[in-house]
């Protein structure tokens, strides 16, 4: 994870750091020497599913698509979110458990390259690697059992306020934190109740990152988007 200044998804960074992350980026696809992790163990066969096919009431705003992340430029070439299939489905039922409240989901990403991963750890310099995940671990992004979202209204189609900005990597993100409106923290927590009726867990530190519970179950993946086979 990236704290302060940097983070594992998106906040300010300096100047030379976007350059050196710009340096990694060729072609619309990621330079990436090596690849992921030999992991021991057995492991449940990959599933991916697009969360826009399962479920297209579910809205997209990925922002590694887009140029509003940490860096200011677009790192995956589309704007897709997939996730295991049972994380997918459960993150269904999630939006359906909302629905009747007029509220719905909005992800901001979902399964991630382990490139990607990598792609952070290569840019960031040698003295702040402890604010980003370690690719010789990977991540449960690389996993495909994490997802970052946040509610917004059906009516207006505008986010609930929350205690903090997606991507804060201050105290006010940590989904315990007191401060802010009541209001912001009774979204926030409506959210988090609504995940973990369905098998997904908040990470201590941001209140829009939620794990699945069968993570430890699939290996890292590294397949760009477009690799990715098209499922029911």
């Amino acid at each position: 994870m990236i704290r302060s200044h940097l983070s594992r998804s998106g906040c300010v960074l300096s100047p030379s750091f976007g350059l050196a992350l710009l340096a990694l980026v060729v072609g619309g696809t990621l330079a990436c020497a090596g690849g992921p992790p030999r992991e021991r163990g057995t492991f449940r066969s990959p599933d991916l599913v697009e969360l826009t096919r399962l479920d297209p009431a579910l809205t997209l705003e990925i922002r590694y698509a887009t140029a509003n992340n940490f860096f200011g430029r677009p790192v995956y070439a589309e704007a897709r979110a997939f996730l295991q299939r049972p994380a997918a489905e459960a993150l269904a039922r999630v939006r359906r458990r909302l629905e009747p409240q007029g509220l719905g989901l909005r992800i901001f990403d979902g399964y991630r390259p382990w490139s990607v991963t990598k792609l952070f750890w290569d840019a960031t310099p040698a003295d702040k690697r402890q604010f980003v995940a370690d690719p010789r671990q990977g991540s449960r992004h690389n996993r495909g059992c994490a997802v970052d979202l946040t509610l917004f209204d059906l009516a207006s189609g505008r986010d609930l306020e929350m205690p903090s900005a997606y991507d804060d990597f201050t105290a006010k993100a940590s989904p315990t934190y007191s401060g802010g409106s009541a209001e912001a923290r009774a979204h926030r927590d409506l959210l988090r109740s609504a995940m973990e009726a369905e098998g997904f867990t908040v990470y201590e530190h941001e209140w829009w990152h939620f794990d699945y519970r069968d993570w430890r179950s699939y290996p890292i993946q590294n397949l760009a988007f477009a690799e990715i086979p098209a499922t029911d």
